[in-house]
């Protein structure tokens, strides 16, 4: 039996799309700032904590639901002292934007993000953590579970999206996305910062004060967050972790393992062995 203090992860071949994430005892768990591909929505079971987002910060508790839109950088830690358990779910934007076109919910099959961070609203909460309850259970069927996925997200995107309204205001383009974006592309490689810099025209210190104000990462943890979510991809096709850890660029696999905890909260190994219908 798992211990309650180790993370569940719960994937099924036949719903490739979404990844469900279980924590009961989490009060020690701690995250870097990091980012996911997926859309991502959380569910906090029991106990407080600090929700950054995109630079903003909330505070959350038993009751709250949490939104992460893909590569926006976010980090959730318990407050001290205080007790903490959730559901994660991380879903592949392009099924769950054709899911809102194919219902009549959005106009185009493009992702489009979301504009809230938390919603407190009990029938969602609730019916959230249900829905994660029949995804983990075994008495349902892929298709019942697909329907019940479905039906879920349709709700909820019809309450999100009406309060969407307005247009988001434009900023100016930043440089530092180009800089990302060659990080994104290039993680493997181990180009040096000085390099880097003169590259996009910086100097070394105002790119690495820069970049941390913006994406709340310095380049060097941005380009490891990078590796991390390579890794997680090949774990979750079996590779051996030793394989993983050279094949996305770390030294060694207690290097891999020490990084990849700091971003996930669960072992190599431990994300590895999912909780499988």
């Amino acid at each position: 039996m798992t211990p309650s203090t180790h993370p569940i992860f719960w994937r099924d071949a036949a719903l490739p799309y979404i990844e469900l994430r279980q924590v009961l005892e989490g009060e020690r768990v701690r995250y870097s700032p990091h980012t996911h591909q997926e859309w991502s929505i959380g569910a906090v079971l029991n106990g407080q904590s600090e929700f950054c987002c995109d630079g903003r910060l909330h505070q959350v508790k038993a009751g709250s639901l949490v939104f992460m839109n893909p590569n926006v950088v976010h980090a959730c830690n318990p407050r001290q002292d205080s007790p903490w358990a959730y559901y994660m779910m991380h879903i592949e934007p392009s099924w769950l934007a054709n899911v809102l076109y194919q219902n009549g919910l959005r106009s185009e099959l493009d992702w489009q993000n979301t504009h809230l961070d938390t919603l407190t609203i009990q029938s969602f909460y609730q019916d959230f953590v249900a829905l994660c309850q029949a995804l983990m259970s075994h008495q349902l069927t892929v298709l019942e579970k697909e329907g019940l996925l479905i039906d879920y997200f349709v709700a909820l995107f019809h309450y999100l999206d009406t309060r969407d309204g307005g247009e988001e205001t434009l900023l100016p383009p930043n440089r530092l996305y180009l800089v990302a974006s060659y990080l994104d592309q290039h993680c493997l490689e181990e180009m040096s910062l000085d390099l880097i810099s003169e590259k996009f025209g910086y100097s070394t210190s105002y790119l690495v004060r820069a970049f941390k104000r913006h994406f709340n990462m310095t380049p060097h943890a941005y380009r490891l967050n990078r590796r991390v979510q390579l890794g997680k991809q090949a774990l979750k096709q079996g590779q051996a972790i030793s394989s993983v850890a050279q094949t996305v660029g770390f030294s060694d696999q207690a290097h891999f393992q020490r990084v990849f905890k700091q971003r996930v909260a669960a072992t190599p190994d431990q994300y590895r062995r999912s909780m499988s219908s």
